[in-house]
């Protein structure tokens, strides 16, 4: 009888799953289910000249850039949305012309990751006909539909060297369980050649399949439990999204220098449980509230 292996890897190990130069899928988004605790790891490990992928980010890709980690951006939109506005390191990258920044939608990478799935040479999407898509993306190409006659715009499939995921629950063989909505991460998942994730929590195969695999075990290579491993962004049910600790980073974003500051004693000079430790747990237990009562989620937002 054949058995998954114990996918089971340290965070230090899981990040060196992601090479200089590969095309990195970000999972979550906005400021939820973000792959932090990869993204810190990345950075100590100083990975260089990274393709992201995503659909709408903040502080992963803000903070890969400012470290220097990004040479092609290909998101949707990367900022904090109402709350905190744009992101500083990002937009100081994308006006001085540090990083390659390759604007594109939500619906148009899915339609790539699709074409990756179902291993077609190109899907057509409609939206982006009459834009500057087609400009940032060389890559796309226009077709004349055999049954319309419409001249649509065509994109190839999507498939990054790798998909960095973050869940609230996982076992050793890989298998991961998240909660909806899921943004990207299924087709991430299936579209890419590897998959690397953190869970919040490692638990038997058993509850997992109770609750309802989301991302199966043969697509995963390699699995590190890493507690709040998306903080400061949410990671449902567990967790909401500490905006006080998002403050923190949008001051220090104001200047590259500041937020080098910022990177040395919050990422560089410490690993993820002396991050952890500094973030206070009474802090991070306090995020684990938010579902007590309408008082307690709305405090988390004071």
């Amino acid at each position: 009888m054949f058995l998954d292996p114990d996918k089971r890897v340290d965070l230090s190990t899981a990040a060196g799953m992601v090479a200089d130069g590969d095309v990195v899928a970000l999972g979550g988004g906005l400021s939820a289910r973000l792959p932090m605790a990869l993204i810190r790891e990345m950075i100590r490990q100083g990975r260089r000249n990274l393709h992201v992928v995503g659909s709408a980010h903040s502080l992963d890709v803000d903070m890969l850039v400012a470290a220097g980690a990004i040479t092609v951006c290909e998101e949707s939109y990367v900022g904090f949305e109402q709350d905190f506005g744009l992101a500083p390191a990002y937009r100081r990258a994308a006006e001085s012309g540090t990083i390659q920044v390759k604007e594109s939608c939500c619906v148009t990478i899915l339609t790539q990751l699709r074409a990756a799935e179902m291993g077609v040479p190109f899907l057509p999407v409609r939206g982006i006909k009459g834009t500057d898509m087609r400009r940032l993306h060389p890559e796309y190409a226009e077709m004349t539909c055999p049954f319309t006659g419409e001249v649509l715009v065509v994109v190839p499939p999507l498939r990054p060297d790798v998909a960095l995921l973050h869940a609230p629950l996982g076992d050793t063989r890989g298998n991961l369980y998240m909660e909806q909505p899921y943004v990207l991460d299924e087709h991430f998942a299936s579209a890419a050649r590897s998959v690397v994730a953190t869970v919040d929590k490692i638990v038997a195969t058993e509850e997992l399949v109770e609750r309802g695999i989301t991302i199966p075990a043969h697509l995963v290579r390699g699995v590190a439990e890493v507690p709040f491993g998306a903080h400061p962004a949410s990671s449902y049910p567990h967790y909401a999204y500490d905006r006080s600790a998002t403050g923190a980073y949008i001051r220090a974003a104001g200047t590259q220098e500041s937020l080098e500051s910022y990177l040395d004693e919050w990422v560089r000079s410490t690993d993820e449980a002396g991050y952890r430790d500094r973030q206070g747990s009474a802090e991070l237990e306090r995020l684990t509230t938010w579902s007590e009562s309408v008082d307690a989620w709305k405090g988390l937002f004071a």
